[in-house]
């Protein structure tokens, strides 16, 4: 058995998906994007910030964490 501190890293293959967005959506992604290169002095794409959006989304739903952590909605 190894002992080392460091696990083995995950798969960390990017998976490609596509969506269809609506144009009210696409803009205020846009929006979103304007906001964060203002706040941050770095442009980033839609495409590029959708990803940590969607990981902050499910980090923050503590309902889907208590699903993920048993498998079944609370009641």
């Amino acid at each position: 058995m190894v002992d080392l501190k460091l696990a083995r890293l995950p798969d960390r293959t990017p998976i490609k998906v596509g969506i269809v967005i609506l144009p009210e959506l696409n803009a205020r992604l846009s929006a979103y994007a304007a906001a964060y290169a203002s706040a941050y002095g770095a442009e980033e794409s839609i495409t590029e910030l959708i990803p940590a959006m969607l990981s902050a989304f499910l980090d923050s739903d503590r309902e889907f964490a208590k699903f993920e952590k048993t498998g079944k909605m609370p009641t």
